[in-house]
């Protein structure tokens, strides 16, 4: 387990444990210093336990993002009921740090193994899918999920497509 992962798991289990929020150490390295938006997943026994996360970064240092996504994935993803203490050996930590969204210009060079997929609308709607998901395995797989994620109608006009890249920590 990595540092990214690491503080990911402190703060879910003082969370879970405690109630509290995990506060990031006053000495924190330059490379948690940096902004960025960040998804947490966590994972049972191999599968999907939470993930939630931002696109762009909302906080003041990378360790705030990561400390508010883990503790959003274990509590607040609504497809899941929140972690409970008895879980917590079980549970895996994954932190993706997103790169800055670059609008495509041609679907056909989207790889969606390497590059994430954002999908949005003119009246504000998206939505997001991390790359190299199990079962994804095309660019259309991808746009169909995010824009199902984000209420968007894949045949809808002008929708706009951002692609990125993650450094996935585990």
């Amino acid at each position: 387990m990595d540092r990214f992962s690491a503080l990911a798991k402190q703060a879910v289990e003082e969370y879970v444990k405690n109630g509290r929020v995990l506060k990031p150490p006053s000495n924190l390295s330059p490379e948690f210093l940096r902004r960025a938006g960040v998804f947490v997943t966590i994972k049972k026994n191999g599968e999907l336990r939470g993930c939630v996360g931002t696109y762009l970064p909302t906080r003041e240092n990378l360790a705030q993002e990561i400390i508010s996504s883990a503790i959003s994935a274990c509590a607040y993803d609504g497809r899941f009921y929140p972690v409970n203490a008895k879980e917590l050996p079980d549970l895996n930590y994954e932190v993706s740090i997103l790169n800055e969204p670059q609008k495509i210009k041609k679907l056909e060079k989207h790889d969606p193994k390497k590059q994430g997929l954002i999908v949005a609308t003119p009246d504000g709607r998206r939505g997001l899918l991390l790359p190299d998901l199990d079962g994804i395995d095309t660019t259309q797989e991808q746009i169909n999920i995010a824009c199902q994620k984000g209420g968007i109608y894949p045949d809808e006009d002008k929708i706009e497509f951002y692609s990125f890249t993650v450094e996935k920590h585990v």
